[in-house]
């Protein structure tokens, strides 16, 4: 029998593929996509990233910022149109020669390396940008449960962050509108968000900044980039057949599982932190799976707050594929780096 063709309806953000049809929700709008309300606490939050805080450095960025800029793509993505037909453009990748973390976070390109060995990120970048259409449904990448969802206008965003078990956590930022909330378990594939571009560097940029997800892969509760180096003969890529692809039609999800934490260790760790009102909050999450996922969370976006960013966990965890791109087959085929556009 015949499979239906997939249809994609623009106004709803409605797909249908056979049996399997994903939320029917309208295009964010722009200060939905941005994340501009309640206005007062994102002004809050906007001095924070110019000024600093009691314990986070001041941003930084120059001339060589604005070279994250891109009309060419940026234009038909605000818009929900694709840039490429069919593809996720990567626009920047997961730096490997990363200035300290003491000096504040960084847009500028000043010491550089990709995973192929260019120069596609920028100083501070911990993570994968997939552009990607205003709208498009996010998808959990791998089974797992939902341990943060917060909104932080001047740390990427609305954000939903996964603990996928075996000390795999994954963060999407930059999101319009959570579908899950903390503490559920979802299955890969299923949709988590809708995107946007929320955050302050998409306000100050707009309308030439890309819209994107900004998609952090955590091991062990440490930075680690989802692509295999080229560099390091063997190492193992964290996307499934080594390469972010969607998600197969047919293929079950896995039972999603908990990462274990050891509660000694992770209370510990906790308690070390400089910033009470992050120490009290963390100490009175429940359960510990949660706790830790959590843990892992701050200790990511906000490292200047720890004393001690060890892992917490039981055991350490080899590298393995486990991830499928965020989003759905009916809507992408797979991803194309912006490098090659040019």
């Amino acid at each position: 029998m015949m499979r239906p063709a997939p249809r994609f309806n623009t106004r709803l953000r409605l797909f249908t593929a056979g049996s399997v049809t994903l939320p029917c929700m309208p295009m964010p709008s722009i200060v939905e996509s941005m994340g501009l309300l309640p206005p007062r606490e994102r002004l809050r939050q906007a001095l924070i990233a110019l000024r600093g805080d009691e314990d986070v450095p001041p941003a930084k960025f120059g001339l060589s910022s604005l070279r994250l800029l891109d009309p060419t793509l940026s234009v038909p993505l605000w818009r929900g149109r694709d840039a490429v037909h069919r593809k996720a453009v990567i626009s920047n990748l997961f730096n490997h020669r990363q200035t300290p973390i003491e000096l504040g976070w960084s847009v500028e390109k000043t010491q550089v390396e990709d995973f192929r060995g260019g120069d596609s990120t920028y100083d501070s970048h911990n993570g994968t940008d997939f552009c990607i259409p205003r709208g498009t449904t996010l998808l959990a990448p791998a089974s797992g449960r939902v341990v943060r969802v917060v909104s932080e206008f001047h740390r990427g965003g609305l954000k939903v962050a996964i603990d996928h078990g075996e000390g795999l956590v994954t963060s999407s930022a930059h999101l319009a509108r959570a579908l899950v909330k903390e503490g559920e378990r979802v299955r890969r594939g299923q949709p988590v968000a809708i995107t946007g571009y929320s955050g302050l560097d998409s306000l100050v940029s707009f309308p030439w900044g890309i819209p994107h997800i900004h998609f952090n892969v955590w091991l062990d509760g440490q930075p680690v980039d989802p692509f295999a180096r080229v560099s390091v003969p063997g190492e193992a890529s964290l996307f499934v057949g080594g390469w972010p692809t969607p998600i197969p039609a047919g293929v079950e999800a896995e039972e999603p599982a908990d990462s274990d934490y050891d509660p000694s260790a992770l209370d510990a760790r906790i308690e070390r932190c400089i910033t009470k009102s992050t120490r009290e909050r963390l100490s009175k999450v429940e359960p510990l799976a949660l706790r830790g996922g959590q843990w892992v969370f701050e200790r990511n976006y906000y490292p200047t707050r720890f004393a001690d960013r060890s892992s917490p966990l039981r055991e350490t965890h080899p590298r393995r594929e486990r991830l499928h791109l965020p989003f759905s087959a009916d809507r992408f085929d797979g991803v194309v780096f912006r490098s090659e556009l040019r």
